[in-house]
């Protein structure tokens, strides 16, 4: 990005994030999930410290931007309300042990203690000899509004503490509605026809906010208690680690949370968080992740505050299931059927544990309902194993150098003529959609048969008919070219595709980039040119380049190749679509490999014909075959008075019986081996 387009995005995701924060903190209404927001904010703690010079002392990631609503009495907080840090991986959990270990100058982090990060509203409690004498919410964490009444209703909030309790303590938790809870609400809400809560957090909110405490309590809301802020100077001692806090809390009469963790080992966080997330389904609250505390009072206090978030806690928070990303592109894939698929493309994202980079848009339907252009920045979603796809854009965060995508009236493959036609939705016949067509019936990327052949002859053994066909249907490539460009999460979310088989299919492409000129000149298909006539021109010619520039007359100078395979190859090369798609594969990986000047040792089979039966104990057919090749030979699939030699395994055929008929000289296995060496 040009340092412009740098200080723009800045300030663009700056405004974005502010207004996104006073839907959140003040009316409790957020347009877009957590998971956007935090993807915009990560983007812009990312671009401050790449890019310092445009730090801003009061950068909007240093506050918490939520003003009390006038409708509720402003109460300030006696101990500031900080917010948390986030992490979203086991690398970065580890910069930030790393970090503290280097202020405090220590090799080891004596103990952590780990619970769980719930999604609900941060409260503070506050209560005097024992009984709750005000609840208040977070508000910009210096002033919040006074819920007290609203929090009286919660069952789990005891009114007075059980015995012994200090002369003054402050509890800050979570008030959280519970997934049943919310279920229900919702159900009552579309039958009454009121607007339904997105998440248990929106409605734990919104509940705390009516000022009827009738209404709050018909909510049912909970509490989880995880703090004690403050507390009288005589108790102290009783906390001084962050565990002590809960077990002081439960003897209270505070609900606490039981998931938790203590340990000094980073790789032990790691095996809880991934047996939390595995659990994160079934508990019967919402939470986003697991917060990370040094266990140690002291020790968390000595590292103080940078900005709103405490050192010494951290919240590692699971993968989300949508990001925010901008659209680099969109480019045109042709299916079997000829029909055109945009393909948005952008740069490369974290989402839901993988890293994205495309997603098909599927038609123009799809681009022109979501207002989607060159440059947006969007939101994409990839929920489990589901397909990579956009769902929103962000259309605030436009600067005006967005570019509108038009279909290309040309097939990106074959250069025909595109033609629009409607087509019945799936889901509703009633409906139409307008899709793009090539109108070329031997258009190459409707050639099934002919991918087939050349993944077969590159020894792609991992990509079959179906998988080909599913690859197109589901817009990620237009012909084999496009395969070299696929990635594990392009993959790992088609249905009955994980992560494992989609790893082992990219991996089994990125291997075979690399061939012989012979295999890449025999997998293109040409007419008639078979695997030892290919192996015939790219030992004559020696290069593509020559091959590619050959005439006619030049080919029919090899030994057994005549005018129709002649005109064929040298008809192959002259068309255009063919040149192109040779180029694209260049493009995207695809090398041959460096011809060795042939030695003398190397020579000792040219002018020699082999014929392969039975089965070979020391190596494969397809082995023998390369090793015959790569000493000057050739290799037939029949015997004939031109035959040199019938290498016979255990078992021979009938080509043995035929070798004997024509005085065939015949090898065993060791008489072959012995004239390879």
């Amino acid at each position: 990005m040009k340092d412009l387009d740098i200080k723009n995005r800045i300030e663009k995701l700056r405004k974005e994030i502010s207004r996104l924060q006073f839907e959140y903190y003040t009316k409790d209404s957020p347009s877009v999930e957590d998971e956007v927001y935090d993807s915009l904010t990560k983007e812009l703690k990312s671009l401050e410290d790449k890019y310092p010079k445009y730090k801003d002392p009061n950068s909007i990631l240093n506050r918490i931007t939520g003003k009390p609503l006038k409708k509720f009495k402003k109460v300030k907080h006696e101990v500031r309300l900080l917010s948390l840090g986030n992490v979203f991986s086991i690398d970065e959990l580890k910069s930030w042990e790393k970090r503290n270990l280097k202020i405090l100058d220590k090799e080891k982090i004596q103990e952590y203690f780990c619970e769980l990060k719930f999604d609900g509203l941060a409260v503070s409690l506050i209560y005097e000899n024992g009984k709750l004498i005000r609840g208040a919410t977070r508000g910009d964490g210096e002033i919040g509004e006074d819920i007290t009444e609203n929090l009286k209703t919660i069952e789990s909030i005891p009114l007075i503490l059980k015995s012994p309790f200090p002369d003054k303590i402050e509890v800050r938790g979570e008030a959280i509605m519970r997934k049943k809870v919310l279920e229900d609400l919702n159900k009552n809400n579309l039958k009454e026809g009121k607007p339904l809560f997105a998440n248990s957090r929106n409605a734990a909110a919104g509940s705390l906010r009516q000022l009827d405490p009738r209404l709050a309590k018909e909510r049912h809301l909970d509490f989880i208690a995880y703090e004690v802020s403050q507390i009288s100077d005589n108790w102290k001692t009783q906390i001084s680690k962050h565990s002590s806090k809960h077990e002081l809390l439960l003897k209270l009469g505070f609900q606490v949370d039981k998931n938790i963790l203590k340990t000094s080992n980073i790789d032990d966080i790691s095996v809880f968080i991934n047996k939390i997330q595995s659990i994160r389904e079934s508990l019967p609250f919402g939470i986003d992740g697991v917060v990370v505390n040094i266990n140690d009072t002291k020790t968390y206090e000595l590292l103080g505050v940078t900005g709103k978030d405490p050192r010494g806690v951290i919240a590692y928070k699971y993968p989300a299931e949508k990001a925010t990303t901008i659209v680099t592109d969109i480019t045109v894939n042709v299916g079997r059927t000829g029909v055109l698929t945009p393909l948005a493309h952008f740069k490369p994202t974290l989402v839901a544990g993988s890293t994205i980079s495309k997603a098909t848009l599927h038609n123009m339907d799809q681009i022109d309902r979501l207002g989607i252009r060159i440059g947006d920045t969007v939101v994409i979603q990839k929920a489990g194993d589901v397909i990579p796809e956009v769902v929103e854009v962000l259309a605030k965060m436009r600067t005006g150098k967005e570019k509108k995508f038009k279909m290309p009236t040309k097939c990106p493959v074959c250069n025909f003529e595109v033609e629009k036609r409607d087509t019945l939705h799936k889901q509703n016949s009633s409906n139409t959609s307008v899709a793009y067509y090539c109108t070329n019936k031997n258009c190459p990327a409707k050639n099934r048969r002919g991918m087939q052949h050349f993944v077969n002859i590159f020894e792609i053994y991992t990509v079959g008919p179906k998988i080909l066909d599913r690859l197109k249907d589901e817009g990620l490539i237009s012909d084999v070219a496009d395969l070299f460009t696929l990635e594990v999460s392009d993959l790992s979310g088609l249905e009955r595709f994980g992560v494992k088989s989609a790893d082992n299919i990219i991996s089994s492409i990125s291997s075979h980039k690399r061939v012989p000129l012979w295999r890449f000149l025999y997998a293109l298909g040409i007419l008639h040119v078979g695997e030892q006539t290919a192996q015939d021109i790219s030992n004559h010619f020696g290069s593509l380049d020559r091959i590619m520039n050959a005439k006619k007359e030049d080919i029919m100078t090899i030994e057994n190749i005549g005018p129709i395979v002649a005109s064929s190859i040298e008809e192959y090369f002259s068309r255009k679509e063919n040149l192109s798609f040779i180029k694209k594969l260049f493009h995207n990986g695809v090398n041959l490999e460096k011809e060795n000047k042939i030695s003398n040792n190397q020579k000792k089979f040219l002018g020699q014909t082999f014929v392969l039966t039975g089965t070979l104990s020391s190596m494969s057919r397809d082995e023998a075959k390369r090793k015959i090749i790569d000493l000057g030979g050739k290799v037939s699939s029949s015997v004939s008075k031109n035959t040199s030699y019938l290498v016979a395994g255990n078992e021979p055929g009938s080509k043995y019986t035929e070798a004997i008929k024509l005085n065939i000289k015949i090898l065993d296995e060791s008489s072959f081996l012995a004239l390879l060496l």
